[in-house]
């Protein structure tokens, strides 16, 4: 089975870069309420995913940060806890299950790292 099938096309996912503000995300996140939104670079190269965890983390671990400060904080310094690794579009279905066990969604890139949409777990497990 092709996963190009499952592909949710990156016009229509939320993202962020590196350069927005934990603000942006914040609000983003709520707006849609999504959990994880992907980071896509200026050139278009998936660079990561963003999580609220993360966001939290740094609020956590950031002495005096409040959220009227988060305006100020990239997310390019907001460290992500955990990798969610894209796949390449021409993967096959099992490399897509395996990642999708530990992620919401699995960022898919083509072969020079750019990226070109999610496939959300819920598609895989109605597929499944």
């Amino acid at each position: 089975m092709n996963i190009a099938f499952f592909l949710l096309p990156k016009t229509e996912v939320i993202t962020l870069t590196p350069n927005h503000t934990m603000r942006q995300a914040l609000e983003r996140m709520d707006r849609h309420g999504y959990t994880a939104v992907p980071l896509v670079d200026e050139d278009g190269k998936y660079t990561g995913t963003i999580t609220e965890g993360d966001l939290l983390y740094k609020m956590k671990n950031t002495p005096d940060l409040k959220f009227s400060d988060t305006h100020r904080i990239l997310l390019k310094d907001v460290p992500q806890r955990r990798a969610v690794e894209p796949v390449r579009i021409d993967a096959v279905m099992d490399d897509l299950i395996k990642l999708a066990v530990s992620q919401n969604f699995v960022p898919v890139v083509d072969d020079m790292g750019v990226f070109i949409g999610i496939i959300r777990r819920r598609d895989i497990i109605e597929y499944c």
